[in-house]
């Protein structure tokens, strides 16, 4: 039976955020990405949160963030990792960073 996950308990979001970085910040930037994850794998409402760079362009990343519920990522840019990680790659930015929120569809999701 399919359960719907876009409504209730079960609301997962899913963030994708894009981030292009000046060549010279590059490594800077993956280590406050990964200090950012490492502690954000830990708040109560973060299921996944992942950190990727591109292999045809290593000043690309994608971080993929998977929430419990839509009230999660506000918390999430609440916390002292999140406003570190913000303002250290603030001025790394080759262009600014865009943030799309989506829902999750399939596969199902964990139960949560």
């Amino acid at each position: 039976m399919m359960k719907d996950y876009l409504l209730g308990e079960y609301a997962m979001l899913v963030v994708i955020v894009t981030a292009h970085v000046k060549p010279e910040y590059v490594e800077a930037f993956k280590a406050a990405s990964i200090d950012n994850a490492s502690h954000s794998i830990k708040e109560a409402g973060v299921i996944r949160f992942d950190v990727y760079q591109q292999n045809d362009d290593p000043s690309r990343f994608t971080l993929l963030e998977i929430y419990k519920t839509v009230d999660d990522p506000p918390k999430h840019r609440e916390t002292e990792h999140y406003l570190r990680w913000r303002d250290t790659v603030a001025s790394m930015m080759a262009d600014p960073r865009s943030r799309v929120e989506n829902s999750w569809i399939f596969p199902f999701p964990p139960e949560i």
